[in-house]
């Protein structure tokens, strides 16, 4: 007997859409598109009719459907508070784009609703379902690198003034930053999850010449992490024509990096290995240049939560360490001085 599909609706037809539909009709083996809502009834209509999906012009119908299991939220960050509560308060689980939100507070409150109607919470942080990304994780695991003695992350991506043309984009209000929420926290997501939490950083944020904007488009520091690493930390969208994000990590055994879709370790006993396939990750004028496949990995695990009913392994309370550590960032570059996060 066939396993009932889990039921999906979409909410938000932009730029960050793209990948996941992608992923959603690779997916209809274990999923069921109950429709897609954007408030722009027009460019919902011609997203719908692009990737063969249902529409709706009223919310409320994905709200209230019965069959639908989860919703995908791919809105800006300023208009997802009140969804949150409508499709939670009946029951259904949550996968959203990053940020959570755009302050550390309004991130927790989102968390806390969820928690609270009893609904799992999963956070698009795709690059964590890189295959490299994955062995990497397991090599640390296992201890095969031995202890990490410092990290070097390097986000030297770009992008056009027209990006920041965009109503609201950059902007404190819609965004809840610039490119250290918007585009740096996949990477300081991913160093996370590898290197473990940082206790301190000390760093200077700014906006270049380069772009006309409300918040930073260059940040730098350091970091300190629990577990006596230290760490260089870069990222800006004015480093033209960008260039692919990295991590670096200088461990016992051997130096390990991460950089466009590959893993390439140069172990101290003279071997070097690589892992993975190399691919486009967005850091240049076309934000959207990079494969759906870590989506789908990602949208497939988050389905497969439902099913089992088990955590997601990137839930509310996981993501918020990212914002911990931004707020972190930019706190030191306000005031100055190393910060504690």
């Amino acid at each position: 007997m066939d396993l009932k599909k889990i039921g999906v609706g979409v909410v938000g037809t932009g730029m960050a859409a793209k990948p996941h539909a992608q992923a959603l009709n690779d997916l209809k083996k274990i999923i069921d598109i109950k429709g897609v809502f954007s408030r722009n009834s027009e460019k919902c209509q011609i997203f719908a009719n692009k990737y063969e999906m249902p529409s709706t012009d009223n919310i409320d119908d994905l709200v209230n459907d019965s069959n639908l299991d989860m919703v995908i939220i791919i809105t800006p960050p300023n208009q997802r508070l009140e969804l949150i509560e409508k499709f939670s308060s009946v029951g259904k689980h949550i996968l959203m784009e990053k940020p959570i939100e755009r302050t550390t507070k309004e991130a927790e409150k989102i968390v806390n609703i969820c928690k609270k109607n009893n609904v799992k919470l999963g956070i698009v942080f795709q690059h964590r379902f890189r295959e490299s990304s994955q062995k990497l994780k397991k090599l640390i695991e296992s201890n095969s690198l031995g202890s990490i003695f410092s990290v070097q992350v390097n986000i030297p991506w770009w992008r056009n003034q027209s990006y920041y043309d965009e109503l609201g984009r950059g902007t404190y209000e819609r965004d809840g930053g610039g490119v250290l929420i918007s585009q740096a926290i996949h990477t300081l997501d991913l160093m996370l999850s590898l290197v473990g939490p940082v206790n301190e950083v000390q760093a200077i944020s700014q906006t270049t010449n380069f772009h006309k904007m409300e918040s930073e488009d260059f940040v730098a520091g350091g970091m300190k992490f629990k577990n006596g690493a230290i760490g260089s930390f870069f990222a800006s969208t004015s480093s033209y024509p960008g260039y692919a994000e990295s991590i670096a990590l200088n461990c016992e055994k051997g130096s390990a990096q991460l950089q466009s879709g590959v893993l390439t370790i140069n172990w101290l006993d003279g071997r070097l290995e690589n892992f993975g396939e190399t691919a486009d990750t967005g850091g240049g004028s076309d934000p959207m240049a990079f494969p759906y496949d870590w989506h789908k990995k990602l949208i497939s695990n988050f389905v497969q939560t439902i099913i089992n009913d088990t955590e997601p392994s990137i839930s509310g309370e996981e993501a918020l360490k990212v914002h911990y550590l931004i707020d972190g960032l930019i706190e030191s570059s306000r005031k100055g001085r190393l910060v504690k996060i």
